[in-house]
């Protein structure tokens, strides 16, 4: 009897072969595609719900929950399947540039911050966590600094005992307090630059302060009697945007011009339950830069750290 089964020849495995590559090339990329539209999508729909409720929580002034950071999923520099976006009434091109709403552009493995401010609106800050618009950014001192440190390696506390609202400036250049924290800044220290001062209380972290502004309060442009912007941060790792009125101090150790009049601790905790707080220095500080650029106080702009 004959045999009449048959194998596929050589030629035609070739040629199933070759059509499965070609199928397999086309399909990659339209899934790919689909894959980071799927993606950006979703990032649109988290920063569009950040948006409402930041907005919520400007109407009944929850000032806590006034920023809201979105971790994106996209792969992709930019957007890949909107030009432009369009984010609570905002508007966006993928090349245009920072607006007064809109900094940067999303990144891989980068966040959204949603603000909002009273003098131009809600403001979307695409970051890649070193930096926005996708690039590295640059910082005059390390950006990782602990600005407690050179007050909690001084010993001034252990000096200070149960004071519950001490009070030193930078500005009091003839405070036997001073040159003993100025000896523990580090020369990339943020402390460096401006003017800065540690307030409140020498045992209870959550009610010791740094306060520092870029503004050198001392020159005849400023003086006392002045609102400057500051960055407040407590010795137990809470950071704040807000604003002083500068103040003559006059004492044993000379007068000087302060970052802001004599408080009282239910006054201290008046600014931080008013002001926007930061998770971390950088985020605190691109916020304060933010602020002195094209924010409250453009006056000041020229006083960053260079």
């Amino acid at each position: 009897m004959q045999n009449r089964k048959k194998g596929f020849t050589l030629a035609e495995l070739l040629v199933v072969v070759a059509i499965v590559s070609i199928l397999t090339a086309i399909s990659i990329p339209i899934f790919t595609r689909q894959l980071e539209t799927s993606r950006e999508a979703t990032d649109l729909a988290n920063v569009r719900s950040a948006y409402a409720e930041v907005m919520a929580a400007v109407m009944i002034e929850d000032t806590e929950n006034e920023v809201k950071v979105v971790k994106l999923k996209q792969k992709k520099e930019k957007w890949q399947s909107h030009d432009p976006v369009t984010i609570g009434g905002v508007m966006h091109y993928n090349d245009q540039g920072d607006t007064a709403n809109w900094i940067g552009y999303p990144v891989p493995g980068g966040e959204c911050e949603v603000s909002y401010r009273p003098d131009s609106g809600v403001l979307f800050n695409w970051k890649s966590g070193k930096g926005t618009g996708g690039s590295e950014q640059k910082y005059a001192f390390n950006i990782n600094c602990d600005v407690h440190a050179p007050l909690n390696d001084s010993g001034i506390l252990e000096m200070l005992g149960d004071n519950n609202n001490f009070e030193i400036d930078s500005n009091c250049t003839k405070s036997n307090m001073l040159p003993k924290i100025q000896a523990k800044i580090e020369e990339d220290s943020l402390l460096k630059k401006g003017t800065w001062a540690y307030l409140g209380d020498a045992k209870d972290k959550s009610k010791r302060y740094l306060f520092w502004t870029s503004v050198d309060i001392s020159s005849d442009s400023v003086g006392a009697g002045k609102k400057i912007p500051v960055i407040i941060s407590t010795a137990d790792g809470r950071f704040y945007i807000s604003e002083t009125t500068t103040a003559m101090r006059v004492n044993k150790a000379g007068n000087y011009i302060a970052i802001a009049g004599h408080l009282t601790p239910t006054q201290y905790k008046e600014y931080l339950s008013k002001d926007k707080k930061y998770e971390n220095l950088q985020e605190a500080y691109d916020a304060y830069a933010k602020l002195v650029t094209d924010g409250t106080y453009p006056q000041y702009k020229d006083t960053l750290p260079k």
